[in-house]
């Protein structure tokens, strides 16, 4: 397939190219075709969109948008995306491999992201505040907090950044993005929908390219009030230490080694099916992946040995393959440091129960699958139960009772996600309270609305996205003292002799 056209930048409301003229060819993960090629931006690029967004958030044009105005454009914003949907999904599918039915399923919930911060743009975020004072009016205002750096994954590019833009939006706020050099195509295309939805020029603005080039001004640049981060922890770090320099806000979402923990008690054909669902969903390239499986020893045979018979079942394909359940892995890159996990872990003393390669066959030789893999008699002190593999592999621990279960959930420096399964009503309640993550699921693995906050405890991040919370991120909070009969304070009396001026 012949590429007329190569996707540009999009700064100060115009598509523009690189400074450099260099560019990306984004491919396939399960095939390796062209998906498409990008201009790659430069240092310069990025401060020109953060200059671009600069202007736009002091020149009090969006600002003076009301709520309501800014909801009406973040609802036609929901409508486009829902015209456009099967393009969305197609661009999505490609960049990361996920098949297409997941796409679709990804592009109902940014719509639900968008048309839910519509709805928090119109509410007043003002309040009058009681000082028992007469002739005082006391106010709290919230403003926005001025111009956004937004960093997204590669594995989740439209969701992760619907995630930040429609409540900067909401807010007032404005930003420059830059999604992963691996998959930007769909953020690429937002920003001609926001166009089209009347965000004026200058308020969303677009650099493509490496972290380590095009990402650099993001968290330094003076011009920057907040950076919004979702990948690894050792780049949220790195961005920690270098917003610090201008004390910027950061907001942080940095993965997780989320526990599943499954008792005897629990529905287990339930359990079992949902913790093939809560690791090898979209080949376990998500953050919350229930990638860490505590299992309560009297059923830990039964269980394990069931799901390690579905996991040989499951079905790998491309995109489109009807009969695939799961795709491949991002890049080679990716797929050599999950072999090289797996490795590492069966060294340690992890058994391997299924999976632990790549599938063989013509259709999986130009493409970047694993086979997924369960690793049994894994200990928390092994390396592969503490680190991340971002990859389809769960580890199986056992524990004997509640209180020893909670003690292995918290055993991590993550706290993102987590999943209790039990029908005790009181016993699952007790352990979620207990659970130091973010998230508890009950009785299932996955779900999320965008009227509930998202974010992790520990070393998976600081602060939340999504629901009033990851609102208020984009919020500044003002205090306004109004004495409205003002008069002398004669704190200082006048030095005696001298005349009071």
């Amino acid at each position: 397939m012949a590429y007329e056209k190569i996707t540009e930048l999009f700064i100060g409301g115009e598509r523009v190219g690189s400074s450099s003229g260099e560019i990306r060819n984004v491919l396939h993960p399960a095939d390796g075709h062209l998906v498409a090629i990008f201009h790659e931006g430069s240092a310069s690029d990025t401060v020109a969109a953060i200059d671009a967004a600069r202007s736009a958030f002091d020149s009090g044009h969006w600002r003076s948008f009301s709520g309501e105005q800014r909801g009406k454009i973040l609802e036609q914003v929901a409508d486009i995306l829902e015209r456009d949907k099967a393009r969305f999904a197609e661009a999505e599918s490609a960049d990361t491999a996920k098949r297409i039915i997941e796409a679709n399923y990804d592009m109902d919930d940014i719509i639900s992201v968008f048309r839910y911060f519509a709805t928090r743009a119109t509410l007043s975020h003002e309040r009058e505040v009681t000082t028992g004072r007469e002739n005082i009016r006391s106010t709290m205002v919230s403003e926005p907090v001025g111009v956004i750096a937004m960093i997204t994954p590669w594995n989740y590019p439209l969701l992760q950044a619907s995630w930040k833009i429609a409540p900067a939006l909401a807010a007032g706020c404005t930003f420059v993005i830059k999604p992963s050099e691996l998959t930007p195509s769909t953020t690429s295309m937002l920003m001609d929908v926001l166009s089209e939805a009347g965000v004026p020029a200058g308020v969303a603005n677009l650099v493509l390219g490496s972290g380590a080039v095009a990402g650099g001004p993001l968290s330094t640049h003076p011009g920057v009030d907040m950076v919004s981060f979702t990948g690894s922890l050792a780049t949220g770090k790195r961005l920690m230490v270098n917003a610090a320099e201008t004390i910027k806000r950061v907001a942080l979402e940095l993965g997780g080694k989320n526990p599943n923990i499954i008792f005897a008690d629990a529905d287990l054909d339930a359990a079992i099916d949902n913790a093939l669902t809560a690791v090898f969903l979209h080949s376990g390239q998500v953050c919350s992946a229930g990638a860490r499986l505590l299992v309560e020893r009297k059923i830990h045979n039964q269980v394990v040995t069931e799901i390690a018979r579905r996991a040989d079942q499951i079905r790998l394909g491309g995109s489109h393959d009807l009969d695939a359940e799961t795709g491949a892995l991002i890049s080679a890159a990716h797929r050599d440091k999950v072999e090289r996990y797996v490795a590492d872990a069966i060294s340690e003393g992890a058994v391997l129960r299924a999976g632990g390669k790549r599938p063989e066959g013509e259709k999986y030789a130009n493409g970047f699958f694993y086979r997924p893999t369960v690793l049994d008699e894994c200990t928390s002190e092994m390396s592969c139960v503490q680190d991340e593999s971002f990859g389809p592999v769960v580890t199986v621990e056992v524990f004997d009772t509640e209180e020893e279960a909670i003690k292995l959930g918290n055993d991590t420096i993550f706290g993102l996600a987590g999943a209790v399964w039990t029908n005790d009503a009181d016993k699952a309640q007790r352990v979620a309270r207990q659970l130091r993550h973010g998230t508890i699921w009950i009785n299932d693995y996955h779900p999320y609305v965008a009227q509930a906050e998202w974010g992790g405890f520990k070393q998976s991040g600081i602060g939340r996205e999504l629901g009033e919370a990851g609102f208020a991120e984009y919020l500044e909070h003002k205090h306004i003292w109004q004495n409205q009969k003002p008069a002398r304070s004669d704190w200082f009396k006048a030095t005696e002799g001298h005349e009071n001026v």
